[in-house]
């Protein structure tokens, strides 16, 4: 699988649901199984709520994961707008995980959180009573 933007995201950025701005933000980690597909994943799923095998709380890491600081920095050269995704980390945690999945929380129920996008790492990242580390990601609209 790879890693990709919900198509929910575009739609939530243009009419103003989204703002990189002023939002909270947050990111979860995924264990294994989800999504079931890519492409249904990104066009079907439009809030937190349709998560599944998120990593249980453990240590540091708490269900619904950790905030995240969004920034968006205009490259007029280029015709581009870079919106870097902030990484974070976990102490004192044991989490086997395989994804990333970056939010809009609104601080209530998962069913109204708009989601960014889903980062796969490829394989399955994995501490024990350790830090996990998750770096800062990028997503590019470009003209």
């Amino acid at each position: 699988m790879a890693s990709f933007i919900y198509n929910s995201f575009w739609y939530d950025l243009a009419t103003g649901a989204i703002d990189i701005d002023t939002d909270t933000f947050k990111v979860l980690l995924i264990a294994s199984t989800y999504p079931a597909s890519d492409e249904t994943a990104k066009d079907s799923d439009l809030k937190r709520s349709a998560i599944t095998n998120e990593c249980p709380a453990t240590g540091n890491y708490a269900t619904g994961g950790n905030s995240a600081t969004f920034t968006a920095t205009k490259d007029t050269a280029n015709n581009r707008l870079d919106i870097s995704c902030g990484g974070t980390s976990w102490s004192s945690s044991t989490i086997s995980a395989t994804k990333a999945v970056y939010y809009k929380s609104r601080g209530g129920a998962s069913s109204a959180d708009e989601l960014v996008c889903l980062i796969d790492f490829g394989g399955t990242i994995a501490t024990t009573n350790g830090t996990f580390t998750l770096t800062a990601s990028t997503v590019r609209i470009q003209n």
